[in-house]
């Protein structure tokens, strides 16, 4: 899911920091956006790359990086630091429990401070 979210994000045209401060979440996610989606290719690459500031996705452990960018798609049970810096934050909650319970507590964090919030439930619409 988190691959098709920035993809959808790069094909409108928005730049898109993903914030991966695990290293093998972080790896994890770079081998997956070079099959998902599979008809298509999803420009990315690390922070740390020379590249990086040209690049419509780039995935980071830190998530105050160069040029603020349009979207942050956070991969951290955590909230991301400086998240406030960005005009849409994307937060991705499996089904297991310590994550939907992690979840539930950045959940609380946005919205005690006024966040607007939509959720979607894709299990419940059908999106694999």
């Amino acid at each position: 899911m988190a691959c098709r979210l920035a993809g959808r994000a790069c094909a409108l045209g928005q730049r898109v920091l993903v914030f991966a401060p695990q290293a093998e979440v972080a790896q994890r996610f770079d081998r997956l956006l070079w099959t998902s989606p599979a008809i298509a290719f999803v420009p990315h690459c690390r922070a740390d790359d020379a590249d990086a500031a040209e690049t419509p996705v780039v995935i980071a452990a830190e998530a105050a990086t160069e040029a603020p960018r349009e979207v942050l798609l956070n991969l951290s049970a955590q909230c991301p630091p400086s998240f406030e810096r960005y005009p849409r934050l994307l937060e991705v909650v499996s089904r297991d429990e310590e994550e939907r319970r992690s979840g539930r507590e950045r959940y609380a964090h946005y919205r005690d401070r006024g966040y607007a919030i939509r959720n979607h439930d894709v299990a419940k619409e059908g999106v694999e």
